[in-house]
Order: C-alpha cells, then structure tokens, then sequence
C-alpha cells in the first residue's frame, strides 16, 4: 500500500475498499462545503458510489496513471489529494484537493500538495504539475500561490458546477522551478 508521510501531522494515504465508508461520511458531512467547487459532490449519494470507485483508483495507481490519497491529519481522513490525467509522454500530470471544513486553516492541503509535489519531481520524474481552481475560490487558489506556482491563465466556462459554468485559472509548476525554489 502506498504511503507519504507529510510530516509529524499528516500521512497521505492511498485508498483501499476499507476507507469507503468513512470517505463517503467525510463527504456526507461536508456535502455543503464541498458543493460550492465540487462538481461531483451530488452524484456522491451512497458509499456503494464509493466502493465502486476506489477499484478504479487502485487500478490507476497500478498502471501508474494516477494516484487518489486520503489525507489522515493526527490519523483522521480529513481530505482527499489526487493525482490526474498523468500523460508520460509530455512528463505532465494534474493536482486537485478538498479538505473538510473542520481542518480548514492549518496548512493541511498546502504541506500535503508540497510532499506530492516532491514525490511527483524527485521520485516519478514528472516536469510539469498543473492546478486548476475556480476563479472565486479564493481558499483553493491560495494553495498554488503560496506555492509560488505560474499562473497561466483562464479557461473561460472551464467547468460545469451547479448548472452553470464558471471560469478556472490554470496554474503550473515545472520540475526546474520547484527544484531552484523548494530545496
């Protein structure tokens, strides 16, 4: 089973059958926090949704296409960090994150995005990492930014979210700039 240990708080942990219940509880319990920027949040109705699902992510992370973590802070799953669209070819993956609100405020997604960052640089040998947040979500954003990633740009109507679309800032990082920044 894959693990990362953040630090002396937080341990990222890779989903097993075992955790649907209790990802399925965090989710039920911050329905309405996460439905603000989550798209999926409402097809979430049952834990078979994610039984079903977490065969999916193992099967990702054994053809080492992705990799979908729990986050444990002080050993509760408080969030989720995946890694997405893995391309090998262009050495380039994506970033996306939730927290629940109770964990909200001490630097739990920024020091676990930093240890994936780390893992996706140093060990798999990615180059470059993309983030994409809304752009009124101020809280998702500031992950990135305090980061110091690249903002790129808008992708306008880059994400259909509660019957409309909204806009999403691309943000990225390259393997070059995390190792001239981050060691």
């Amino acid at each position: 089973m894959f693990t990362l240990k953040v630090d002396h708080e937080i341990e990222l942990q890779l989903f097993q059958r075992h955790h649907a219940l209790t990802l399925f509880q965090l989710i039920e319990e911050n329905r309405e926090h996460l439905r603000e920027w989550m798209p999926w949040v409402d097809s979430m109705a049952s834990p078979y949704q994610i039984e079903t699902i977490i065969p999916v992510w193992l099967n990702q992370f054994a053809e080492n296409s992705g990799l979908n973590v729990g986050i444990l802070y002080r050993g509760e799953l408080v969030g989720s960090l995946g890694l997405h669209q893995i391309d090998w070819y262009n050495s380039m993956a994506s970033i996306g994150y939730y927290l629940a609100k109770k964990a909200e405020g001490h630097g739990i997604i920024t020091r676990s995005v930093k240890a994936l960052l780390n893992y996706c640089f140093f060990q798999l040998g990615i180059n470059r990492i993309e983030i994409r947040c809304g752009v009124n979500n101020i809280k998702s954003r500031a992950i990135p930014e305090r980061l110091r990633f690249v903002r790129e740009g808008t992708v306008r109507d880059g994400e259909h979210l509660n019957g409309h679309f909204h806009d999403l800032i691309i943000y990225s990082m390259l393997a070059r700039e995390w190792k001239t920044v981050h060691i």
